[in-house]
């Protein structure tokens, strides 16, 4: 009997440039070696209280080197890129949205979502970090823009981001992106390529 093949967790932060450039190849990997991608957002505040992190932007030497970084990653990627007005900062109506879409049974949804998301705030400088911008995020995504901005304050679904925040990091996610295939974990957008040679060999 042939079992079926693992998915792939793609664990992300809805603030976290690093996660942005995986979001945008992860999918790509995940189709080439016949896999299913589970995208799961969640809050980097309670890992780094774990962990004892602070903000790239925070740490001497590392926060400028970061800057440039990311403008490095746009153009070597092809990825659209500016460094949002507002960073970093708190985006919380997003993944309390795709875990209001997700709990609908529109995973899709919640995915096209996301990605549209990471694109307004990364690549075309929107306010993501308000509830009404990311509200008109979704209602170009095709979801009920009311219905949305309604959802996202209830502490129902809150409390859903909270819990999933807490599963990751009870299992050992700590950082963005945080990538988990066949019970191995890899972190960080430059662990794409051993993502990909986990994929295509297995096991070394």
């Amino acid at each position: 009997m042939i079992l079926p093949k693992s998915k792939i967790e793609f664990y992300f932060e809805f603030g976290s440039p690093y996660g942005y450039f995986a979001s945008q190849e992860i999918d790509a990997i995940a189709e080439t070696f016949d896999r299913e991608v589970v995208w799961k957002p969640f809050m980097l505040g309670p890992a780094f209280k774990k962990t004892g992190s602070v903000p790239f932007m925070e740490v001497p030497l590392k926060g400028p080197y970061c800057v440039k970084d990311w403008q490095r990653m746009s153009l070597y990627t092809k990825t659209p890129w500016q460094m949002p007005e507002k960073f970093p900062t708190a985006v919380l109506a997003a993944p309390r949205g795709f875990y209001w879409l997700s709990d609908q049974g529109k995973t899709e949804l919640a995915v096209t979502f996301a990605k549209a998301a990471y694109k307004a705030y990364f690549a075309d400088g929107r306010a993501m970090w308000t509830n009404e911008v990311t509200a008109d995020v979704a209602e170009e995504c095709g979801i009920d823009r009311e219905e949305f901005l309604q959802a996202v304050q209830t502490p129902e679904v809150k409390a859903r981001l909270i819990e999933e925040g807490q599963k990751a990091i009870d299992s050992g996610v700590f950082g963005s992106p945080f990538i988990r295939v066949d019970g191995e974990d890899f972190w960080g957008w430059d662990r794409l390529s051993m993502v990909r040679d986990w994929l295509k060999n297995g096991k070394w």
